[in-house]
């Protein structure tokens, strides 16, 4: 039996168009310079409270990088209805590791509850037992907050928990809570700099999770 800690953006959906879409539209809505999509795909996993503020090329005022937060929320609202597709074989393969009696939970940079709404909109509402935001925790990924949270809330053992993820910061996280790491290769915009965290699974497909 294992503790499956699921990353969310390109590791169980694919949400890579919708965060684009919103974060470009949210800096041209505010007058600002607009980041290109390598920017904006290279940031994926880290919190927008850090993003943000490297992707402007403007000095930004923390009233002002609040203020673009709540647009790109509301941005994001609305392209989240366009977008969102869940990975060929996850649902299956998330079913399967439910009914073999593995424990599974999520891990996100997004808030708790964007995420949750993402979670139903693509039917995997009732499937994780629990889920961590970055709301949640002092300090965002590659910290391991989100993860010891969940360990200590349910009681789990670390040698039994695996973190799966598609960027290097997952990876970064995994070790640091002293965990298992497996890299989701299918979502993984820099494979290189994932494999370089030397996660102890490389996986192609949501299937292989079922080996592990």
């Amino acid at each position: 039996m294992h503790n499956f800690l699921f990353d969310f953006d390109s590791t169980l959906a694919d949400t890579r168009d919708v965060a684009v879409l919103a974060t470009q539209k949210a800096y041209e809505i505010k007058g600002l310079a607009i980041p290109s999509r390598e920017a904006v795909v290279s940031y994926m996993g880290v919190p927008i409270e850090v993003s943000f503020a490297k992707m402007a090329t403007e000095s930004l005022s923390d009233a002002a990088l609040e203020d673009l937060y709540t647009v790109f929320r509301e941005q994001y609202h609305e392209a989240e209805k366009l977008g969102i597709t869940l990975f060929d074989g996850m649902a299956e393969t998330l079913a399967t590791l439910k009914d073999r009696g593995d424990h599974l939970y999520v891990v996100s940079s997004k808030h708790s509850v964007p995420l949750q709404r993402n979670l139903e909109q693509i039917g995997l509402g009732k499937t994780f037992e629990a889920i961590s935001g970055s709301d949640t925790v002092a300090h965002y990924k590659p910290a391991p907050d989100g993860i010891l949270s969940l360990l200590d809330r349910f009681d789990l053992t670390a040698n039994q928990s695996v973190m799966i993820g598609d960027a290097k910061y997952d990876m970064q996280m995994g070790n640091n809570a002293g965990v298992a790491t497996a890299a989701a290769m299918w979502g993984a915009a820099d494979p290189a700099s994932v494999k370089a965290e030397k996660p102890t699974y490389v996986l192609s497909t949501p299937a292989e999770l079922l080996t592990i």
